[in-house]
């Protein structure tokens, strides 16, 4: 986004140096527009003012400011692109992209725009030559202008995460990752498995050990009921005894 707005910037830079040769402008439409003997229809399209210039331009300052003019609306095209790179698009960015787009199109009509205020630069022109030849390309670049400013600012109300990630990545695979990490999570926490030969190996070597537990208390248990029988009726001196 930070690259976007610089560019903007940079765009908004070069139309104010445009805007201060507008006089410049108007003279080199109407002279290519004379030599071209086309003066009777007004200047509608990018696409004509790129002919005035290839086929009836005769001085270097009207090529100059033409160009000038043409550069601009080249930079304003690639931003556009570039715009549909860094967001996914909802109803309203995008219909802001298709009206610049379509604006700035090389055979779209604009005869019938017109820059409203703060713009004045239809004002800058008389009456004939607002209505009837410049008032429409003149306003061009400006509305273009309002309408990227517009889509910056609609752009950063959004989520953070709804913008792509102008490294290589993209909001789906961020979005994608954090949907993944509570499973991560639940696995990270699971206890290891045990294989069932090692669970039968454990459970086979316990009953070993409690058979010989147990065979040990009952060899125990008879010794002592053996020593207490050896222990039982009165001293007898040894030898002879009658009954």
């Amino acid at each position: 986004m930070n690259e976007v707005k610089e560019a903007l910037r940079n765009i908004e830079q070069n139309y104010k140096l445009f805007l201060q040769q507008q006089f410049t402008f108007i003279g080199a439409l109407q002279r290519t527009r004379e030599n071209a003997h086309d003066t009777i229809r007004p200047v509608a399209s990018v696409g004509q003012v790129q002919s005035y210039m290839d086929h009836h331009c005769n001085n270097s300052t009207d090529r100059r400011i033409l160009n000038m003019f043409l550069n601009i609306c080249n930079d304003l095209s690639k931003l556009c692109h570039k715009l549909e790179t860094v967001h996914s698009g909802n109803n309203v960015t995008n219909g802001i992209l298709e009206r610049c787009k379509l604006l700035l199109s090389h055979s779209n009509d604009l005869s019938t725009i017109r820059a409203k205020y703060p713009h004045d630069v239809v004002n800058h022109l008389s009456c004939d030559e607002a209505k009837n030849h410049y008032g429409g390309v003149v306003s061009l670049i400006p509305i273009v202008l309002d309408c990227m400013k517009e889509w910056v600012t609609h752009t950063e109300k959004l989520p953070r995460h709804v913008l792509y990630n102008t490294s290589g990545g993209s909001a789906i695979s961020e979005k994608r990752a954090r949907q993944d990490a509570p499973a991560r999570a639940a696995i990270s926490q699971t206890p290891p498995s045990v294989h069932p030969e090692a669970q039968t190996s454990t459970s086979n070597k316990d009953g070993v050990q409690a058979q010989g537990s147990m065979h040990v208390r009952k060899k125990n248990l008879n010794d002592t009921e053996n020593h207490s029988g050896k222990l039982k009726g009165p001293w007898k001196p040894p030898g002879r005894h009658a009954f």
